[in-house]
């Protein structure tokens, strides 16, 4: 097969003509900032995913500190899987936490029930619990020995049925890679109508919104309009999405059904056509991530040999506690992983977006499984 001439991406996201339309509509009404978008953006996620309440925020990483912050989490230790990207450690430590790490499951490389039991201090305040690459963590066990806060990161859930109903909160993620993305941008979905008002107030530094005050009445003359007058009754931050952003959530909502179902299409011939030295992870309705597994001795020649051929790969992630930024805030600082040290240097992320071809999947499966018959 000849080989292409531009670099195939492991993750990209797609727009077109849609999406430049309803931007500029966006930029010709003179409200770029947070306004009607968002409210209609964060209206229609709800529900969609099945909530009762929304609050768009500038990313994934800020919502859910957004959530420890408004719930008063610090000082205590935080739960998370050793697999998954840098923000989930940071989080807590944002927020005077230690990051309590705990090992994953083999298969699904989400949280390891049984090592969260086993991981669980008395100043465990939270459990972040990651739907690695869609696939969804296991909360249900989990809520058999554990009553308190467990934060649902569905930054890899968007949309898998029945994601962000598990945990207390849910945390959603639409950066430029992701399955609905915006750029970037994030979304807290939950029932509790107290701590949603809290939370949307906290987004703009405890101000209510300036679009909430158009259309009330001014408090010095008594008519309609914007009022410049407001209370500020906490301490809040600036992580609103604003209607720029919002429109692109919109018009990638509307096609999320049909690009899901691509990706399916893509992870479907990945488990039928690639080479048996290649293990295929477990079904996910998003295919957030294909994250195959390779013998350990393999990855590195395999990733190098694709990058021959122009196509780019990828690791999907590095265990969080090999990382010596992370180590000096852990809780367990001797804490084995064993699962997660060995399986993570398996791990090879090959492509997967809407915007591939029948050729594109052809192509990627071709050189795999030639690399395979050349080497093993």
């Amino acid at each position: 097969m000849e080989i292409r001439k531009s670099m195939l991406p492991v993750l990209r996201p797609q727009g077109g003509k849609e999406e430049i339309k309803a931007l500029t509509e966006v930029i010709e009404s003179g409200w770029w900032g947070k306004g009607p978008k968002v409210a209609q953006f964060e209206k229609e996620f709800a529900e969609m995913v099945g909530a009762k309440y929304a609050v768009a925020v500038t990313s994934n990483s800020h919502g859910q500190d957004l959530v420890m912050k408004a719930l008063d989490i610090k000082d205590g230790d935080v739960i998370n899987p050793s697999i998954s990207f840098m923000a989930t450690a940071m989080i807590p430590i944002w927020n005077n936490c230690t990051t309590n790490i705990v090992d994953v499951d083999p298969v699904t490389m989400c949280l390891d029930p049984e090592d969260v039991r086993k991981s669980i201090t008395p100043n465990t305040k939270a459990i972040i619990a990651v739907n690695q690459a869609g696939v969804p963590a296991p909360i249900d066990e989990i809520r058999k020995f554990y009553k308190g806060l467990i934060i649902e990161d569905t930054a890899h859930s968007c949309y898998t049925p029945g994601a962000g109903t598990k945990g207390d909160i849910a945390v959603w993620s639409f950066q430029a890679v992701k399955t609905m993305p915006c750029g970037d941008g994030g979304m807290i979905t939950l029932n509790d109508e107290k701590l949603y008002n809290k939370l949307k107030e906290m987004t703009w530094f405890g101000v209510s919104s300036t679009f909430s005050r158009v259309n009330k009445n001014d408090t010095v003359t008594g008519k309609p309009g914007y009022t410049w007058d407001y209370e500020v009754d906490k301490i809040g931050y600036k992580c609103y999405m604003t209607d720029l952003t919002a429109v692109l959530c919109l018009e990638q909502m509307k096609k999320l059904p049909k690009n899901l179902e691509w990706r399916r299409h893509i992870q479907a011939r990945y488990n039928a056509e690639l080479c048996h030295e290649v293990e295929r992870p477990p079904f996910s309705d998003t295919v957030q991530y294909y994250c195959a597994k390779v013998p350990t001795s393999h990855r590195a020649e395999l990733i190098n040999y694709m990058a021959t051929k122009n196509v780019h790969t990828s690791v999907h992630f590095k265990p969080l506690h090999k990382y010596e930024i992370i180590q000096k805030y852990l809780t367990h600082p001797d804490k084995e992983c064993p699962v997660a040290d060995k399986e993570w240097l398996k791990l090879v992320t090959l492509p997967v977006h809407s915007a591939m071809t029948e050729e594109d999947i052809d192509y990627v499966i071709y050189w795999v499984n030639k690399y395979f018959k050349e080497n093993m």
